[in-house]
């Protein structure tokens, strides 16, 4: 139970296309700007546009619901993300902070490319969201009723096969008149959305115990005093005197002052915005980052995921393929492995957090979903086409440098090099991070505890019969294999005979198998001579003088007796053993 007269500090994300409009809404919404509000940046000043996270609030008495939990007060906090495509990355980081979403659409324009990527986003972060139609001032007065019913169901339509379905939908005038307006135009519609956050606004999870950890998007300092760091605690808590560790700078410093909106306080909380005053350091090393309790969280060089494919993005997601991958509040550049259970564990319910090392994993060439392609190598991915797909996949990424970031924390891979100006969705993929590797040899020192495997399946050729119970075989390996890591695996002619490949026969590549119950007389006889044997007589030498026939010659050239060897390798094993799976 919550302390009486406590604040719940509740995040909401405000997100949309450039120029719809966003910061316009927080600035109607707020009543107290921070010190990152309102596009202080000084390129967004003079290009118009927000270029980072801006922070703002407003505070409301708690509804009856709150107040049951023992809060009086509620403080809304703004998280102005960004609308230009170029920053994809800042609202990621900032989708990870909030608690409700307010997707603004330019009433005049619709749905837009980053429109469709921050719902992308929402639909990965966030758990509710509220539709703003702005810019409803610059519709014709006459039309305006008919043209926001219009956008209305369109939208409607639009959230119809996402997590939103439903989602309330309203229109405003957040800056009437646009940017060059007077600063005395009374903005429409605000009193009516703010009643409608309220109706939306539920008790967040908030849990003080734990590590602490706090995403920072600012960082500046205060002569005389120290350094102050802004941002949203993601996890635990933190009071006056603590010592934070800032990994990116590999520093501890101890916290001095706090503020929440120039309020100072005594301690702060999960899901709190907080500026935290530490010993002084160069705020131009810290720009945004994570702040933590010491030794609490560690630097990775790859990285194991759960992954789902985001339905939206075109295209196949390959292995090998390169990706900025974001890891809280960093994206860097990552290629990526995916695999999936083995394909009798397909229909099983994954482990809720982490991997199982015990089990076997099926290497997959690309992430598998009803419009991918089964591997040529993969055979038994061909289970995909007839409907089949795993209830869970995961992905191995190997970052380009080293990233600083908790367990389990949201992962998006993007395709952010994609033109901005086409229109297609460049969010690729999500997860959760499952394991990190510490190791810089993590190659050596952990992969080989991952066993993931490649199906293989060979074919080759019985050449000629050896003895009742061997034949020689041929074209199942190119003449560098060393035959002898496949010797012991069995093999299945296409007669049905069963046999083991007992090694290399002769410098050609060719090999001899065992045939322990051996041969069938059918399939001795397809592989007699006589019935192999090319016809060289002369024009006018008949059949039965080679002592063969057109029937038998047939046979054996159309029907030859065929090799298969199907085996498994482990992905990651150093020794490169060939295993049999059939």
């Amino acid at each position: 139970m919550a302390e009486t007269g406590k604040t719940l500090n509740f995040n909401i994300g405000v997100l949309g296309h450039i120029d719809s409009g966003k910061t316009s809404l927080a600035k109607a919404l707020s009543s107290t700007a921070s010190t990152a509000a309102f596009d202080k940046n000084p390129q967004s000043r003079e290009r118009g546009i927000t270029l980072d996270l801006g922070f703002s609030c407003f505070t409301l008495p708690a509804p009856e619901r709150l107040r049951t939990s023992g809060y009086n007060s509620l403080q809304c906090t703004l998280v102005d993300c960004p609308g230009h495509a170029s920053l994809i990355r800042t609202i990621i980081g900032g989708s990870q902070i909030i608690d409700l979403m307010m997707l603004v659409i330019d009433v005049t324009k619709g749905m837009q490319t980053q429109s469709a990527e921050c719902l992308v986003i929402g639909e990965i972060a966030c758990q509710k969201m509220v539709v703003v139609l702005n810019k409803i001032d610059l519709l014709p007065e006459g039309k305006r009723q008919a043209a926001i019913e219009k956008m209305t169901k369109k939208m409607q339509k639009t959230l119809e096969n996402t997590k939103f379905q439903g989602s309330p939908i309203i229109a405003v005038a957040a800056r009437p008149g646009g940017p060059e307006a007077s600063e005395t135009e009374t903005a429409q519609g605000v009193p009516e959305l703010i009643q409608l956050l309220t109706s939306q606004i539920y008790l967040p999870t908030r849990d003080p115990s734990g590590p602490f950890l706090m995403a920072v998007d600012h960082c500046f300092s205060i002569k005389g005093q120290g350094t102050v760091m802004t941002g949203t605690i993601l996890s635990g808590s933190v009071s006056l005197n603590d010592n934070v560790e800032i990994p990116a700078l590999k520093v501890t410093k101890k916290v001095r002052t706090m503020q929440m909106f120039h309020k100072p306080v005594g301690s702060a909380m999960q899901g709190d915005r907080v500026g935290i005053c530490v010993t002084q350091f160069d705020p131009k090393l810290l720009e945004r980052g994570l702040v933590c309790t010491p030794d609490s969280l560690h630097t990775i060089h790859a990285a194991i995921i759960s992954v789902k494919k985001i339905p939206y993005f075109r295209g196949s997601l390959h292995t090998k393929a390169k990706f900025h991958i974001t890891v809280g509040h960093e994206t860097v550049m990552g290629r990526v492995m995916f695999f999936s259970p083995a394909p009798d564990d397909f229909d099983k319910d994954p482990p809720e957090q982490g991997l199982d090392f015990e089990k076997e994993y099926l290497y997959q060439e690309e992430y598998l979903s009803k419009d991918s392609k089964s591997s040529d190598t993969n055979e038994e991915s061909s289970q995909v086409g007839e409907g089949r797909l795993p209830k869970q996949q995961w992905a191995l990424l190997e970052f380009e440098k080293p990233v600083t970031c908790p367990k389990l924390c949201l992962v998006i891979g993007s395709k952010l090099d994609t033109d901005i100006h086409a229109n297609t969705c460049r969010l690729a993929f999500h997860g959760v991070l499952l394991e990190g590797l510490e190791d810089k040899n993590y190659a050596e020192s952990f992969l080989p505890k991952l066993k993931v495997y490649k199906q293989k399946h060979k074919e080759g050729q019985v050449e000629r019969v050896n003895d009742d119970f061997s034949v020689i075989g041929r074209a199942l390996f190119k003449k560098e294999t060393n035959i002898q890591m496949f010797v012991g695996l069995k093999v299945k002619l296409s007669t049905g005979e069963e046999g083991v490949i007992e090694g290399t026969f002769g410098q050609s590549g060719k090999y001899k198998i065992r045939i322990p119950n051996g041969l069938q007389a059918d399939t001795k006889q397809l592989l007699t001579p006589s019935s192999k044997k090319k016809s060289k007589a002369g024009k006018g030498d008949t059949a039965a003088s080679t002592g063969t026939n057109k029937e038998d010659e047939g046979k054996a050239e159309t029907h030859p007796v065929l090799i298969n060897l199907w085996f498994k390798r482990y992905v990651f094993d150093p020794h490169k053993k060939m295993i049999q799976s059939r």
